[in-house]
């Protein structure tokens, strides 16, 4: 059986305007590869940088109600962001996960796009002084990079470290917003 698309995207409209959707996705291109987005009915909820398992992770996380599906408004502000033209993002959030990696993330979307801010720095801001691996962590497994900028958080000595995307991603996206010379 085939299905044009043209009915192909009334069927997918229809089941998320019906809720019968738990989590919707896409895969944007951008400048520094494929993204594959995901948003809930409460807000964008997954940014990652590779697919593998994307769908499965997912539903365990979300739902299992899982439907590729255009995510327009994520994509055009995504779009203005590699394109110079967005600073701040208007998207919104969908986080589900532990209160300290809240508060760390909460912190983390005010480090202005074009800084820089430590993972000791930003302990600080959270009360918690000792906890810069701690932090790191968070930002390791920040569930939404880019739009909440934990490529913006840079080692004690102002060193590039990891980053979910891939050192020169990190660098990358440094460059666009200004906060690095280019090497």
């Amino acid at each position: 059986m085939h299905v044009s698309p043209e009915l192909d995207a009334r069927f997918r409209d229809a089941a998320v305007a019906d809720g019968l959707v738990d989590v919707r996705y896409d895969v944007v291109d951008s400048p520094i590869g494929e993204l594959h987005v995901a948003r809930t009915e409460r807000g964008l909820c997954r940014i990652s940088f590779w697919g593998d398992g994307w769908e499965d992770e997912l539903a365990r996380q979300f739902g299992v109600r899982v439907l590729r599906s255009p995510l327009d408004e994520v994509r055009r502000e995504l779009d203005e962001y590699f394109a110079g033209g967005r600073r701040d993002f208007d998207l919104p959030i969908d986080l589900r996960v532990a209160p300290f990696y809240a508060d760390v993330l909460r912190e983390l979307a005010l480090v202005p796009y074009g800084r820089t801010e430590t993972y000791g720095g930003l302990a600080r801001k959270v009360g918690r002084p000792n906890a810069a691996r701690a932090v790191g962590t968070v930002m390791n497994r920040n569930p939404i990079p880019i739009v909440l900028p934990c490529h913006r958080i840079v080692g004690a000595n102002g060193s590039l470290t990891g980053y979910a995307g891939g050192l020169d991603v990190k660098r990358r996206l440094l460059q666009l917003e200004g906060a690095m010379l280019f090497e």
